[in-house]
């Protein structure tokens, strides 16, 4: 989508109070937006059809909604500690930060090409989980939603004495700390997600 197109969308769902920037009296926070009074709306309308079409209208469904802080292990396992990487970049010029397979080896600020090698960094959110911030009392914001149902699969398979193969259905918050997020609400740090895996 073009520049221009986009800050006219962007501008067009702040004055109809579909989407603002998040924190904005105080000087905002890239990747963050608020629905608005019309945005939630839509959003929840968007989320309640998808739920009826994907879980009470069909026979090979259940619903789950699974905790956003999950025990560490669950992200260690699932591979996301080693492999939920994006390459990162740092301009020597003007010090701004760029994902390496977004800028061509061209910083996109400034026009240098004095770039940093590519290092990984992780897109989850670390938190404090408890009273005393040592290293055993951490957790992830999740990434995704699918890991809860994975974890959840043989309780939801356990209470509703479904056969293989059935779906578990889930709508919740992911996070992704993004490292330079960008393009409205297409590249943010907090979404909500629609997710189905079959199982």
């Amino acid at each position: 989508m073009p520049a221009s197109t986009l800050d006219q969308l962007v501008s067009l769902c702040k004055r109809r109070g579909f989407v603002f920037p998040g924190s904005e009296i105080y000087g905002g926070l890239q990747g963050a937006f608020d629905y608005g009074p019309l945005g939630v709306e839509l959003k929840n309308n968007i989320i309640a059809s998808w739920w009826r079409t994907n879980v009470y209208e069909r026979d090979d469904m259940e619903g789950l909604d699974s905790a956003i802080l999950m025990n560490p292990l669950t992200w260690r396992y699932s591979g996301h500690e080693e492999t939920f990487n994006d390459p990162l970049v740092d301009c020597r010029s003007c010090k701004s930060r760029w994902r390496a397979d977004h800028i061509q080896g061209v910083c996109p600020n400034c026009g240098s090409r004095d770039l940093t090698e590519p290092r990984p960094f992780n897109m989850m959110f670390k938190t404090q989980v408890g009273p005393v911030a040592d290293s055993g009392a951490f957790a992830y914001l999740r990434p995704e939603t699918a890991q809860g149902i994975f974890v959840n699969f043989n309780n939801v398979q356990a209470t509703t004495s479904r056969k293989l193969p059935f779906g578990i259905a889930q709508v919740g918050k992911a996070f992704r700390n993004e490292i330079n997020p960008r393009n409205f609400l297409f590249r943010v740090r907090e979404f909500d997600q629609m997710e189905i895996e079959f199982l």
